[in-house]
């Protein structure tokens, strides 16, 4: 893919949006059970927003004086559906690729809130989301841990995490973080202290919160090898501090047609799987490291998406999506 910053891209989630509407866009996701005999859904489908006002078909969605949108509450919320509002833009430059939904977030919101309706793992725990974009995924978490931190790089892609965070805050049992995580610059983040800080910065307790993270979830980071790189190397000084942390990370095969090759080739998965050794016997054939398969110290299981039901309602999941499970053992 090429990086040049005036490359301009838009999410196939966005089809449909006018695609030269200026500023942010409002979008909105409902989120439900799966149909089944004990559980009525409540039907109510949402339009989304046009011309920068969110609207739906059964009310309104309005704005209070301070030009905050003005949601409707529901006493219904936690056990049918609810809906999160997701602040976004419809296309971006790929520098800027954070500011959009992509398939791989809304997969990844699947994992998560199958994961919250049939376990308790998430309850009451510190969890990060890495590369957060939007926040989607973070925020939804946020409904049952007890801090979350959603982490990316760039004021333009923090500020519209944290916008998102403040549209949907009332749905959160968690105390939510939005942070800065440059995965190619040096490690640790600098840390400053509570009263100088900048609004993206971190306190020395955060990071200790960080690091002591169970669960990370990551969407869609992988589309350039460098980038890969830096991840991982970002990953190893988090994950190999706490071997009992766990990474769930969803991405998409994206496929070009190679010159080298001369035939449609999906390279930045291939680089990806480089840093993998596959934890279920049969699979090893798959990892393409030159290395000794033996000293990567990322160990991935691929989950069975068909096992996994759709909560998101506004989107098709397709078959070039997958989620992983990563741990790290030395």
């Amino acid at each position: 893919m090429d990086l040049a910053t005036e490359e301009v891209v838009m999410s196939e989630v966005h089809l449909g949006c006018p695609p030269h509407f200026s500023g942010p866009y409002f979008s909105t996701f409902t989120i439900s059970l799966p149909p089944s005999p004990e559980v009525e859904l409540v039907e109510r489908n949402f339009d989304g927003v046009r011309g920068g006002e969110l609207t739906c078909t059964e009310q309104d969605i309005s704005l209070d004086d301070d030009g905050d949108l003005v949601l409707p509450r529901r006493s219904e919320d936690s056990k049918y559906k609810f809906v999160m509002v997701v602040q976004h833009n419809i296309t971006s430059s790929i520098p800027s690729v954070g500011l959009q939904v992509w398939t791989a977030e809304l997969v990844l919101a699947d994992y998560v809130m199958h994961k919250i309706f049939t376990s308790s793992d998430f309850e009451g725990v510190i969890a990060a989301e890495l590369g957060a974009g939007t926040g989607l995924a973070g925020m939804l978490l946020a409904r049952v841990a007890k801090k979350v931190f959603l982490t990316d790089h760039g004021d333009e892609v923090l500020d519209n995490c944290a916008e998102n965070v403040h549209l949907n805050s009332r749905r959160f049992s968690a105390s939510v973080c939005v942070r800065e995580l440059d995965w190619k610059a040096s490690w640790p983040p600098p840390a400053k202290c509570a009263a100088s800080q900048g609004r993206y910065n971190w306190t020395s307790q955060e990071l200790e919160e960080f690091l002591r993270a169970s669960f990370l979830v990551a969407a869609d980071v992988i589309y350039n090898d460098d980038l890969t790189d830096a991840f991982f190397s970002t990953l190893e000084r988090i994950m190999s501090r706490s071997p009992d942390k766990v990474l769930y990370m969803a991405l998409e095969r994206r496929y070009n047609f190679s010159l080298d090759d001369l035939s449609v080739v999906a390279n930045g998965y291939s680089h990806f799987r480089k840093y993998l050794r596959t934890a279920r016997a049969g699979e090893d054939a798959e990892c393409e490291d030159s290395r000794n398969e033996s000293s990567l110290c990322f160990v991935g299981t691929c989950i069975d998406l068909t096992q996994i039901p759709q909560y998101v309602r506004e989107y098709e999941r397709g078959e070039d999506v997958e989620i992983w499970e990563i741990k790290y053992r030395k």
